[in-house]
């Protein structure tokens, strides 16, 4: 199977692209919060985060510029880890997710829960530099990558869409490279707004 979506380009360069000024957090100031619709609100430092079990994956990177780094080593922590913790209540099926600097960007909760989505620390096995999102920044390796969010400061469940900083400007609200989902073209399906409690 192609790695590279439809519409990119390989390179074996890493481009920096950061809108706004570059927040700066040290590893001993970070803090994660886990909030909104859970049973279990989780407030977590950079040394709880480290305490947590640590995966490594390798996993393709692709931009909405239309560049694509393939073979990217992260380590980190599953994200389904935390939520586990904080225990997502039912009607929770969205999330907004917040960073240092007042970026946010939306998910379906579907999405963070994949085994591959990390909060990372660490790239290509040193600690990941504040021009990158450091100390943490999102992983969500199978869409876009606006929707891996750097200096990631909380986590907030919802129980409907969202939509964050570059959604509202007119980025598409999901973000799949394989269909090039990358601006919103017509109405945003009423569907995606708000989603029925699960039990129901």
């Amino acid at each position: 199977m192609d790695r590279v979506p439809p519409g990119q380009i390989l390179t074996q360069r890493f481009p920096i692209l950061t809108y706004g000024e570059e927040p700066r957090v040290s590893p001993e100031t970070w803090r994660l919060e886990v909030r909104g619709l859970v049973e279990a609100p989780l407030v977590l430092g950079y040394a709880d985060l480290l305490a947590l079990p640590q995966v490594e994956v390798v996993r393709d990177f692709h931009c909405v510029t239309r560049w694509s780094r393939l073979d990217v080593a992260w380590k980190g922590v599953q994200a389904r880890v935390l939520l586990e913790r904080a225990r997502p209540r039912p009607e929770a099926v969205a999330v907004l997710v917040h960073s240092y600097g007042g970026y946010t960007t939306n998910l379906l909760l579907e999405d963070l829960l994949r085994e591959d989505v990390l909060l990372a620390h660490t790239l290509f096995g040193r600690p990941l530099p504040p021009e990158r999102g450091g100390p943490v920044r999102l992983l969500v390796p199978h869409l876009y990558a606006w929707k891996s969010a750097k200096w990631v400061q909380a986590i907030e469940l919802l129980d409907h869409l969202e939509l964050g900083f570059w959604e509202r400007l007119g980025y598409h609200w999901r973000g799949d490279p394989w269909r090039e989902e990358r601006f919103q073209e017509g109405p945003i399906p009423a569907a995606s707004l708000r989603f029925r409690s699960k039990k129901t």
